[in-house]
């Protein structure tokens, strides 16, 4: 396709999306999908469920919305609660200090049942090999099913982060993650991550308006086909824009299922009632029309 027949197509496509009425009928889907529904992810042979629980909402500095307003055993009991409400993949990072949450709710959930993704910023071997001792034990678990490179803005990133790089990938060899990757924050980052082999996972900003995104969306969206096509697993992230687009949960979220390329994508939820109403908006917005 010619550069500016993409474009003017991209603009097109955007556009039809930033309509009032948003064009449900073309994203409709044949059956019902749901938040537990247990997916694949791409190549990595991990299955998970569609929906994480995200714990990073608002995560800097070692809090999140999470951790500030629930504290470690109300956000490690709401972990629990998801379990037993059938979601089995839950989203963490070193930034977000949601460890010892995870590890609190542990306590009372089989580790095998549960995906657990987590978050570095690390850059040396040393720093890759502390991160990986640290997390595992903040967390009270021998393995991590996946951890990503977090929040990654230079394209040449590949060169910057060699050294923890070959760290992850020994660790993967030796049992103690299960799959590697990134987690993208640039177009030239995300660019380079479909480029790049040993990126396994990509956890990508993904949603109808392009908020919180790494470029516009059809740039983005032919990006993560490409490395759909490559076999890497893709998690949806800023389904809702960061909070931008509450105005427009249905549309989000047929949008992110309505995608083959998206395995499985992650929500940040504070509270009972938020987590009930994504169980039930999730499969009536899969065969809205």
């Amino acid at each position: 396709m010619k550069r500016r027949h993409f474009i003017n197509q991209a603009m097109s496509y955007a556009g039809a999306l930033s309509l009032t009425s948003f064009p449900y009928h073309k994203f409709i889907s044949d059956k019902k999908k749901y938040a537990t529904d247990v997916v694949k992810l791409g190549n990595t042979g991990i299955e998970l469920t569609r929906l994480a629980m995200g714990t990073g909402t608002r995560g800097v500095n070692g809090s999140s919305n999470q951790t500030r307003r629930m504290g470690i055993k109300g956000l490690g009991d709401f972990l629990h609660f998801s379990y037993d409400n059938g979601i089995l993949f839950w989203d963490s990072a070193d930034q977000y200090g949601t460890h010892p949450h995870l590890k609190e709710a542990l306590r009372r959930v089989p580790r095998e049942d549960v995906t657990i993704l987590t978050k570095t910023h690390a850059t040396t071997e040393k720093e890759m090999k502390a991160d990986l001792d640290r997390f595992r034990s903040e967390i009270g678990t021998d393995y991590l099913d996946i951890v990503l490179l977090h929040a990654i803005t230079d394209g040449k990133w590949p060169e910057k982060k060699a050294a923890a790089m070959d760290v992850m990938s020994r660790a993967r060899e030796d049992g103690i993650i299960r799959a590697h990757g990134i987690s993208c924050h640039s177009l030239e980052a995300l660019e380079t991550a479909a480029e790049t082999d040993w990126v396994q996972v990509d956890l990508a900003r993904f949603n109808p308006a392009g908020n919180r995104m790494d470029a516009e969306m059809p740039v983005v969206r032919e990006v993560l086909k490409k490395m759909k096509s490559k076999g890497k697993g893709i998690i949806g992230m800023k389904v809702l824009g960061a909070g931008s687009l509450a105005n427009r949960i249905d549309e989000c979220l047929q949008f992110q299922l309505a995608h083959e390329f998206i395995d499985c994508f992650t929500i940040g939820q504070e509270t009972v009632e938020e987590f009930y109403d994504l169980q039930r908006r999730i499969p009536e917005a899969s065969v809205r029309g």
